[in-house]
């Protein structure tokens, strides 16, 4: 019978935004707005970083890596659910379902080893400077990536083949996309096992990084205070406020979607939740490193001012 019902399940279909009603149309324009803001963002960055020299180091290089990372990040998520607030019927069949997911997962990952690498390049700037070029080599920042990536890899492939051989019963995603838990809920049996899979994937994901991100920035705030002079300690200290403004509610908001109990979960906090870590926080990256970045500032300046002459 479980056989049966998993079989007949063919397709999902999104509720989406749907409760919203007539408000429908502004949230397309605002997520639109702040789908191509975060687009153009992420774009510039890793523009501009490929074509100054002055920013071919391993701090922009993880920064365009992640910048890309983003952007494919919300391409896998935010164009259907767009589509959804204006043709309200979005089916998507079941290999769809398991592709968006295993990408999201995937570069969700990514995202949060990424910043650990990049807060691992801090450190070493700072606590390290003299040996910095040896250890943050051109095979090092790329072992980061691709590490960062690979276990990306490894989590997704444990989710989505847990979760998609589960019998489903239900078709009717209370969600715009195929997150773990609106999915989860649809199945015929006991979801105890991919509950704590769930959790266990999503505590190192989380845990992990922040651990590392920690013991980092106690290594650089005791450097940073043995800095004789004031103006050195506040320059020294900006060069990290960046990265540390989105650690802090990029994990922030991962921690509180999928480490909360079950009985504090409702539909409207988790599309509250899910709007936050899909559409705002991945503006996120390009507002914080070009408003706050001088480096970055200038870069675009000296760009922007060579295709003028």
């Amino acid at each position: 019978m479980q056989k049966k019902n998993f079989t007949e399940v063919k397709e999902f279909i999104f509720l989406g935004f749907s409760s919203f009603g007539k408000h429908q149309i502004t949230l397309f324009v605002v997520f639109l707005t702040i789908y191509i803001l975060t687009l153009a963002g992420n774009i510039i960055i890793v523009t501009i970083i490929r074509i100054d020299h002055h920013l071919h180091t391993p701090m922009y290089f993880f920064l365009s890596m992640l910048a890309s990372s983003e952007t494919v990040y919300t391409l896998v998520i935010v164009p259907r659910m767009l589509s959804s607030l204006i043709f309200h019927y979005q089916p998507i069949s079941l290999a769809g379902c398991a592709s968006q997911m295993f990408f999201f997962v995937i570069l969700a990952t990514n995202n949060c080893f990424l910043l650990t690498a990049m807060g691992y390049d801090r450190y070493v700037a700072i606590c390290k400077p003299l040996r910095y070029t040896v250890i943050m080599s051109k095979g090092m920042c790329a072992q980061l990536v691709c590490g960062s990536f690979g276990t990306g890899l490894v989590m997704a492939v444990l989710h989505v083949t847990a979760m998609f051989n589960l019998p489903f019963c239900g078709t009717v995603v209370d969600h715009f996309f195929c997150d773990i838990y609106p999915v989860m809920k649809l199945s015929c049996i006991d979801t105890t096992i991919n509950e704590i899979i769930n959790y266990g994937v999503s505590s190192f994901v989380i845990f992990v990084p922040i651990g590392l991100i920690f013991i980092s920035y106690v290594l650089i705030i005791s450097s940073i205070l043995k800095i004789a002079s004031a103006e050195g300690r506040k320059k020294t200290f900006a060069t990290c406020a960046s990265h540390l403004t989105v650690v802090i509610v990029h994990n922030g908001c991962a921690s509180v979607a999928y480490l909360k109990p079950k009985s504090e979960s409702s539909v409207e906090k988790d599309l509250l939740l899910s709007v936050t870590y899909t559409i705002i926080t991945p503006l996120l990256n390009p507002v914080v490193y070009s408003l706050r970045n001088k480096e970055v500032k200038d870069a675009l300046h000296r760009v922007v001012g060579r295709n003028i002459s």
